[in-house]
């Protein structure tokens, strides 16, 4: 080998060298970056000596697409559950305090001690203001219901515009890796970023992903619908302004698809806005028809009922009429109240309750106005727990008491709760389990590039010293010359 050519030799392994070691540091710099996936200089013979042909980005399909599928299940999962969480506070209160089953029962018992002393007018009163805490409870309950389906209603149209800004990022990254690779340049940068992208639209919609040429990638939605394909598809979202009872929900659609809501506790919903759409339109529609049919069943139990005449509204009425229909009525737990003619804050008479009346002389049930008559308030503690019917849309037994009926409404969600607990852990297990199965692939052990970099840095001493021999010896020759 001549001197000139271990010279170049050298020369370009010192050159090599420099971009395996710039590669390395880059790593180490991006260690702590989850976006980043490890970079490798590969190196190829060329004749005397070797040079860099490419850096190499790791990657791992199959586990990114795995990370992917596991991120949607875990955000549909997780968004079901911290809108329960929200729902238990807002509408139940702590440990079901404000629920209506503990209101109902605190009634229950308060009738109870005024059957026991029906002379004495202190417990009617008690008796009424426990009614009027039913009330309130079953108003307040369903104000917390549509005040929640309006704001996830406005969580839904922020979300979609997350979307909307994710697809167009994703757009531009994905222009840069096509004329990147059509050129020869390295695009490794882009493609972090379009992965970073793609993490985070799977937490919105669940995605799948294909390549065509020239790295050009297409996003479909699992139900097949096309998200990107050269540019965004359009997400369209409509909010409302607000919800009364009853009222459906406006629909996200992806290119004219119409979004799934997800289904049951462990839910089948994959991203964030088909945990959403459950919760508006699934979950918080289900607890306002038990609202509603506790609200009826009250209505109905504690009517004024007569021979020959028709039924009327009693201790509780509604803005809808005298009675209330055999079937559910959109909306009755907001518009229950007490009926003012036994209510003393406005100037109503509390033995009413005793006596009946309510509705005129023919309902009156104790017409010698004795202090001892109980019959008409026991009649009422049977009647709450006596079996009556109940729509099948509230998502409980149809037929059952009424006290049992807002028991199992408790149990209920309770019984959701605590499933999409568990659900929500053992998803959140697989993604992170996930993710760290695509880390160990791609990402950077420290500890593996300072040890290639301490290789590295041999190789350099060595070119060094080869090129200060030949040095020596062009020094030497050049003396002898002369």
């Amino acid at each position: 080998m001549s001197l000139t050519s271990a010279l170049n030799i050298a020369q370009s392994a010192l050159l090599h060298t420099s971009r395996q070691t710039s590669t390395v540091s880059r790593n180490v710099s991006e260690a702590q970056n989850p976006d980043y996936a490890r970079r490798s200089a590969m190196l190829a013979s060329t004749g005397p000596g070797a040079r860099v042909v490419e850096i190499q980005r790791a990657t791992n399909e199959l586990l990114f697409r795995q990370n992917l599928s596991a991120l949607a299940s875990f955000s549909g999962q997780n968004t079901l559950f911290e809108g329960l969480q929200k729902l238990a506070l807002d509408v139940n209160g702590s440990d079901n305090a404000g629920s209506p089953a503990t209101a109902l029962g605190k009634f229950q018992q308060a009738l109870q001690f005024y059957a026991a002393s029906p002379s004495n007018q202190n417990l009617g009163v008690a008796a009424i203001d426990a009614a009027r805490q039913v009330v309130r409870t079953l108003n307040d309950g369903s104000s917390a219901i549509q005040r929640f389906r309006t704001e996830t209603d406005s969580e839904i149209a922020t979300t979609v515009d997350d979307l909307n800004r994710l697809l167009a990022d994703f757009e531009q990254a994905n222009k840069a890796i096509i004329a990147g690779t059509r050129t020869g340049r390295d695009v490794n940068d882009s493609l972090d970023q379009r992965d970073a992208i793609l993490k985070k639209i799977s937490e919105i919609v669940p995605i799948s992903t294909f390549k065509r040429s020239d790295n050009d990638m297409v996003i479909t939605t699992a139900d097949g619908s096309t998200l990107f394909e050269t540019v965004p598809r359009v997400v369209s979202f409509s909010p409302s302004p607000g919800y009364a009872p009853g009222a459906a929900g406006n629909k996200i659609y992806i290119d004219g698809v119409p979004v799934q809501p997800g289904t049951g506790a462990n839910t089948d919903a994959a991203g964030k806005l088909a945990g959403l759409v459950q919760l508006r339109d699934s979950v918080a529609v289900t607890m306002q028809a038990q609202l509603d049919e506790t609200a009826r069943g009250l209505i109905t139990a504690f009517s004024e009922t007569a021979p020959a005449l028709a039924d009327q509204a009693g201790l509780f009425t509604w803005s809808g009429g005298p009675a209330v229909p055999g079937t559910m009525v959109n909306g009755l737990a907001r518009s229950i109240r007490l009926n003012p003619a036994v209510d003393p804050a406005a100037g109503g008479d509390p033995k009413l309750l005793r006596d009946g009346g309510i509705n005129g002389a023919a309902y009156n049930k104790n017409p010698g106005a004795s202090a001892s008559y109980a019959e008409l308030l026991i009649s009422y503690g049977d009647r709450i727990d006596q079996t009556m019917s109940f729509d099948p849309a509230a998502g409980i037994s149809a037929s059952s008491s009424l006290s049992s009926f807002t028991t199992n409404s408790v149990g209920w969600f309770e019984g959701m709760r605590k499933q999409a607990a568990s659900a929500s852990e053992s998803k959140e297990a697989l993604a992170v389990r996930t993710a760290e199965a695509l880390s160990n692939e791609t990402s950077v052990n420290v500890d593996v590039e300072m040890s290639l970099l301490l290789e590295l840095e041999q190789s350099y001493q060595a070119s060094a010293r080869l090129i200060k021999a030949v040095d020596e010896m062009l020094s030497a020759l050049l003396a002898a010359v002369r």
